[in-house]
């Protein structure tokens, strides 16, 4: 805890700051921050547009879905529900600021990033360039280890602390009226 005191007109004002992990409940709703936003977008692309979303992802003029196989309208509709679910677990832990919920959804991010990412690494499809392949797994990479993150940065305390309210503390003048 850190106290400053700060002098007033007529007493002094205490402020505590409580040094309760802010760092890392700022690194942790950042990391489910762009986890959820991935999550969402990529998820609403791919249940709103599932050709699109099979032809041009990631977008900037590459292709990594269409080289790896014939378009299935059911797979990429599926592919798209999947992120929509993960993007709302991960959104509920940043909006409730729950440590707990932050770890599942880090746990969860883990769970589906390891083996993507282990696919993606051993099965790379003929028609993708090494630059492409290069940023393929960089990006598949990202999900898990930012899962990982997650669940090692998360405070023990389930949700942040508020900050108590300065204290005022007022003192009457000796030998005379106070001034008003």
């Amino acid at each position: 805890m850190r106290i400053s005191l700060r002098g007033t007109g007529d007493g002094v004002q205490v402020r505590m700051r409580l040094e309760v992990n802010r760092r890392r409940w700022l690194a942790l709703l950042i990391m489910l921050g762009i986890l959820a936003a991935q999550a969402l977008i990529i998820g609403l692309w791919a249940v709103i547009a599932p050709e699109s979303f099979y032809d041009s992802f990631p977008g900037f003029g590459m292709h990594w879905v269409r080289v790896d196989g014939p378009y299935n309208h059911h797979l990429a509709g599926d592919v798209g529900a999947f992120f929509l679910g993960m993007g709302a677990v991960t959104t509920a832990a940043v909006v409730y600021r729950d440590s707990l919920l932050g770890r599942v959804a880090g746990l969860a991010w883990i769970v589906f990033g390891v083996p993507h990412f282990l696919y993606h690494a051993f099965h790379r499809p003929m028609d993708l360039s090494g630059a492409s392949f290069t940023l393929s797994l960089i990006g598949a990479l990202a999900l898990p280890v930012l899962g990982l993150a997650c669940m090692l940065v998360a405070p023990r305390e389930r949700n942040p602390i508020p900050e108590p309210r300065p204290l005022n503390l007022r003192f009457t003048r000796r030998g005379g009226s106070p001034n008003r």
